[in-house]
C-alpha cells in the first residue's frame, strides 16, 4: 500500500478506523489480554502509574467504554492504538477487552499510533521527535506529510525534530518536564557543555523562553578580533574565558595585564545580575 494511497485517512485520525462512541462496542471483538502483545513502534515510552490507578479504577467499576485497535498477528495480536487501556484493563483485573481489528502495514500502525497519543497529548516533545524522525527516516515521509498526518504544522514538525539535536542530558530534561521544550530550542546549536550548563542556570533561577534565548544569543556571539589573537597566543586563557561562559551564562571576556589582569561579566538586566549574584556567591542578593 503507498504511502500517499493510506494518508487521508490516517490524516482524519482514529475515527477513520475506529467506529465513533454509539457503535463501537457493537462493532468490536471481545479478545483475551493475554493474546494482546506491545507494539514495539509505540511512540509512547512513559505512562505515569496514577494515572493508570486511576483509569483501571474507572474501567473496574464502568468497563472499557472505547474498543483499542490492534491487528492480527501471527501469535495474537498487536495494539495500534490503546496501550494505556490494555495496561489499566490488565490491572483492573479484566481477562478480555473490546478490540477492532485491522490489517494494518508497519508504517500504518505507527502512524495511528502517533495521532492517537498527539491527539490525547500523552506525549512529551522527545518522544513526538523521536516518532516524527522514525516517519521521515524509515518509512519516507515527508516533513510536509507528517504534519498532514498528525494535524500539526510544518514548522511544528520542523522544530520539534531540532530537539534531536540537542545533548542527550537537555532531552532528559525535556522529556521529565524540568525544560520546556522552548527552552530547550534556544539551545540548539551550543557545544554540549554550555548546553547543560544552561539548563542548569534556566532551572535553577526560573528563568523564562525569552530570557533563556538571549543567554544562548550572549553564548554565540562572535569574540572581537583582539580577543581572538590573544587566544591564539594563550590557548589556557580561551578555556578559562569559555569555561566561564558556559557557567555563568552570559558574556565573560578575560584579558591578562603586565601585573594580573582583568574579567568583565555582562548582564543586561536586574534579573540577570541578580541570577548572576546567585551563582557567583550562593545566596540571593
Amino acid at each position: 500500500m503507498s504511502a500517499r494511497g493510506t494518508g487521508p485517512a490516517l490524516g482524519r485520525g482514529l475515527s477513520a478506523l475506529i467506529p465513533s462512541r454509539e457503535g463501537a462496542l457493537a462493532s468490536a471483538n471481545e479478545i483475551p489480554l493475554n493474546e494482546i502483545h506491545v507494539n514495539p513502534n509505540q511512540p509512547r515510552r512513559d505512562v505515569a502509574h496514577a494515572n493508570l490507578e486511576a483509569l483501571a479504577t474507572s474501567i473496574a467499576d464502568h468497563g472499557v467504554l472505547q474498543p483499542i485497535l490492534v491487528t492480527e498477528t501471527l501469535d495474537g495480536y498487536r495494539i495500534v492504538a490503546g496501550e494505556r487501556r490494555v495496561q489499566a484493563a490488565r490491572l483492573a483485573g479484566l481477562e478480555r477487552i473490546p478490540a477492532v481489528i485491522r490489517q494494518l502495514a508497519d508504517r500504518e500502525q505507527l502512524e495511528l499510533a502517533l495521532v492517537e497519543n498527539v491527539q490525547r497529548e500523552d506525549l512529551n516533545p522527545i518522544e513526538e521527535a523521536n516518532a516524527f524522525r522514525q516517519l521521515h527516516e524509515e518509512f519516507g515521509l515527508t516533513q510536509d506529510e507528517i504534519a498532514r498526518q498528525v494535524g500539526r504544522a510544518r514548522t511544528t514538525i520542523t522544530n520539534t525534530l531540532r530537539l534531536l539535536e540537542l545533548d542527550d542530558g537537555v532531552q532528559a530534561a525535556v522529556a521529565d518536564g524540568r525544560l520546556s521544550e522552548g527552552h530547550a530550542r534556544a539551545l540548539v546549536g551550543l557545544p554540549a557543555v554550555q548546553q547543560l550548563h544552561l539548563v542548569s542556570t534556566i532551572v535553577d533561577a526560573g528563568l523564562s523562553v525569552r530570557q533563556a534565548e538571549e543567554l544562548a544569543r550572549r553564548l554565540r556571539e562572535p569574540r572581537p578580533a583582539k580577543a581572538a589573537t590573544e587566544r591564539r597566543s594563550d590557548p589556557d586563557l580561551e578555556r578559562v574565558e569559555d569555561d566561564l561562559r558556559s557557567a555563568l551564562g552570559t558574556k565573560v571576556s578575560v584579558a591578562r595585564g603586565r601585573k594580573g589582569g582583568r574579567i568583565v561579566i555582562e548582564y543586561y538586566t536586574d534579573e540577570d545580575l541578580g541570577r548572576l549574584y546567585e551563582r557567583l556567591t550562593g545566596g540571593p542578593a
